[in-house]
């Protein structure tokens, strides 16, 4: 089962307590849902979503105990203030994002996200939409992939993989998770230490197929306009690329003051305002890192929306 991460520092961020409206936009194993759920009391509602349909069903069963105060759907979280408006929300107190994929999609080989068993080279988070992992490797040009993998993975060997995969896929498509692996590993002269060679390639492709970046920006966006003055948004991330975009993008709304010419000053910064309540990112405990191996990449950030005024 899908083990939270930081699941304590993520709830006293958001200040959950007896009562209150919050939304979990990547739902995925429900453990951060039940959490929030048990904690906000007899009076609190949660509003979970996950992009992924077969998340979205373990998830109902989990928080069925909960009955109304519960309620999941399936959408994308940076679309989440229009959703939460269709279900009749228009302010959260909190809102918690956490990154990535959940434990229940890398065991499942036919949805393509790990290696570590030959499966369809597919990686959607929403397996009724868009572009598969094998579209883009049987696709994109040599040039196209390499500039694919180096951004998204942040991989040296971007151009001599890309390479391989083109001459690998003239013989025939690349259509499974363990021929991919193969070829990652053959180009980046096989398996050296603790990591894959792959690793950054697939992760690369997942990013790439979910549109992770991309969505994520929006998602913080809908975020920050969804929260009550006071509220706060959580969010997980558990790479430098993902962080990097919680950190700017968030940034953003953080106001600052610049002198005018002519005396006194202006604020500025994106609206609504906010305010970091984590300035460096919380990481995990070595005892839970032990226990949980996920934990040791996990960045948490936490920001407070502020008044206007």
């Amino acid at each position: 089962m899908h083990c939270p991460v930081l699941l304590s520092e993520a709830l006293d961020g958001l200040q959950v307590g007896r009562g209150g409206r919050y939304l979990d936009g990547t739902a995925g194993g429900g453990g951060h849902a039940a959490a929030l759920l048990q904690r906000l009391g007899d009076r609190g509602w949660l509003l979970a979503l996950d992009r992924d349909a077969e998340a979205v069903g373990r998830v109902r069963a989990r928080l069925a105990p909960w009955g109304a105060a519960a309620r999941v759907e399936q959408g994308n979280f940076a679309d989440m203030d229009v959703i939460a408006r269709q279900c009749g929300w228009e302010r959260v107190e909190g809102v918690l994002l956490d990154l990535g994929m959940s434990s229940d999609q890398v065991d499942a080989p036919e949805r393509g996200f790990s290696f570590m068993n030959d499966g369809p080279l597919d990686m959607r988070m929403d397996r009724a939409q868009g572009r598969t992992a094998a579209d883009l490797v049987n696709r994109l040009d040599e040039t196209a992939l390499a500039d694919l993998f180096w951004r998204l993975g942040e991989e040296r060997g971007a151009r001599r993989i890309a390479r391989a995969i083109v001459a690998e896929r003239a013989r025939a498509p690349i259509t499974t998770t363990g021929r991919l692996a193969d070829v990652v590993a053959r180009a980046g002269g096989g398996r050296r230490g603790r990591i894959h060679p792959a690793t950054k390639i697939f992760q690369a492709l997942r990013m790439a197929v979910n549109a992770e970046l991309e969505n994520l920006e929006k998602g913080l966006e809908a975020a920050l306009r969804l929260l009550t003055p006071g509220g706060r948004l959580a969010v997980l991330a558990f790479h430098s690329l993902e962080d990097r975009v919680v950190k700017q993008t968030v940034g953003r709304h953080v106001p600052r003051w610049e002198s005018l010419p002519a005396g006194g000053r202006r604020r500025l910064g994106l609206e609504p305002p906010v305010r970091w309540i984590t300035r460096r990112p919380l990481r995990a405990a070595d005892e839970e890192c032990a226990a949980n191996p996920r934990a040791r990449s996990a960045r948490l950030r936490v920001a407070e929306s502020v008044s206007a005024s």
